[in-house]
């Protein structure tokens, strides 16, 4: 972000975009323009809105593509953040028959979405028939005239010709349905990615045309139907249904059990006991780390984080000894230990159970899941904070810090119970 930030403030000097933006409402810029301090496609793409310049968010700003070469800038509302998942989870299980769509596989979008549909979710999510693959990839958005609230009311915004892109469609007897798929736990969207999209298929069929956006991770897979209640309408976005799946593990409550009698508990080390709360996101930071490693800065950009959350992660990776930091060159990279590197490369079931190992090695989340399992239910806070108190917790001192390293606690026990089948 640094040095989209400082491209970002010579170009808004340059060219008074403050100013401009303060008369007109909007200020058009084109990639010629941009491309003066920094190369256009690293300083327009912002897949959320914490990846926004520092320019960008202090004055509530977002920027649009409104052709091949042109961007508009103003106070639009652009993002709009994910509701809460649903808390029902579907067991699917991939055909016996097909090896190459095992969970540690899937390493691509396309992949993740061929192996929802082979495990019939894309069947049973868009509740149409005869469901075929159609079109995908990059093409041209046309002309498209439509609304977008902003700060200064509804703005009407003219796009000629710009760049769309299509994660997959797949079309039924009823619908035909388009995809935006991410493999990032990210907390908010750019509505671009489906709108957009959206308005150039509903004028070339006449079928309802569903806006769907699919995130996965670690064999889950959480899907999203939107809605504009007014086509013309950026902002009128709706959900419509929310559900998620994930792969059957075949890991009963039996092999749960046993691992609290065959794990020895380690001492607690010298990095911060955790503080973040949904370890399906130390899990997917894992899986992109898997690929390469990141920068902090990287990693910020690529959740909807702020640089405190990307801190609680790592820190959480690190924690369990599957995260390695170094500081090189005026960075700080990330990547994975020997260790988190080998369980990544396990088989789906045995990658869960080496997971959950890892976290049960440490007291603390060892007697809250072996609590659960004898009383069938999550204990009292109080009693998780008295369990940490007596733990040696590296770097937890207030009553506060206690209650909130808890939800922690009750984050991974529920991850781990989460992964039984039976």
């Amino acid at each position: 972000m640094g040095k989209n930030n400082e491209a970002w403030e010579k170009l808004f000097e340059k060219y008074k975009i403050l100013d401009k933006i303060k008369e007109n409402g909007r200020f058009i810029i084109s990639a010629d323009q941009i491309k003066e301090f920094r190369e256009p496609r690293l300083m327009t793409k912002f897949d959320h809105k914490i990846n926004l310049p520092t320019l960008f968010e202090e004055n509530n700003l977002s920027i649009l593509p409104i052709s091949r070469g042109d961007y508009i800038i103003s106070s639009f509302s652009a993002y709009h953040p994910f509701e809460e998942l649903s808390e029902e989870i579907e067991k699917v299980s991939i055909p016996a028959y097909v090896q190459s769509l095992m969970p540690q596989f899937l390493v691509s979008e396309s992949i993740a979405l061929n192996c929802a549909n082979a495990c019939g979710i894309l069947n049973d999510f868009l509740e149409d028939e005869a469901l075929v693959p159609t079109v995908n990839g990059r093409m041209s958005s046309g002309e498209l005239y439509f609304n977008i609230d902003s700060a200064v009311g509804k703005q009407h915004i003219f796009v000629n010709n710009s760049q769309i892109e299509i994660d997959a469609a797949y079309e039924g007897v009823h619908y035909l349905s388009l995809f935006e798929a991410k493999r990032d736990l990210a907390d908010d969207f750019l509505i671009r990615q489906l709108y957009y999209p959206f308005r150039v298929w509903s004028r070339r069929v006449t079928k309802t045309v569903k806006p769907i956006f699919l995130i996965f991770s670690n064999g889950s897979f959480h899907l999203y139907q939107y809605r504009f209640e007014d086509p013309n309408d950026y902002s009128s976005l709706k959900l419509i249904k929310q559900k998620n799946y994930t792969i059957a593990t075949e890991i009963n409550v039996a092999d749960i059990a046993n691992l609290l009698t065959v794990i020895p508990i380690v001492k607690e080390s010298a990095i911060s006991f955790p503080q973040a709360d949904r370890f399906s996101r130390v899990v997917n930071l894992m899986e992109l780390l898997k690929e390469k490693e990141l920068t902090k800065q990287e990693i910020t950009s690529k959740y909807s984080f702020d640089e405190r959350q990307t801190n609680y992660y790592t820190d959480a990776g690190r924690y369990l000894e599957f995260i390695e930091k170094e500081h090189r060159e005026g960075n700080i990279v990330f990547h994975l230990t020997m260790q988190g590197l080998h369980v990544m490369e396990l088989g789906y079931r045995e990658r869960q159970i080496a997971l959950a190992t890892q976290i049960l090695k440490h007291k603390v989340f060892n007697e809250t899941l072996r609590l659960h399992l004898q009383y069938g239910e999550m204990p009292e806070r109080k009693k998780i904070v008295q369990i940490m108190k007596e733990a040696n917790l590296y770097n937890v001192g207030s009553e506060s810090t206690y209650d909130r390293r808890a939800s922690t606690v009750i984050g991974w026990v529920n991850w781990i119970l989460g992964i039984i089948d039976s």
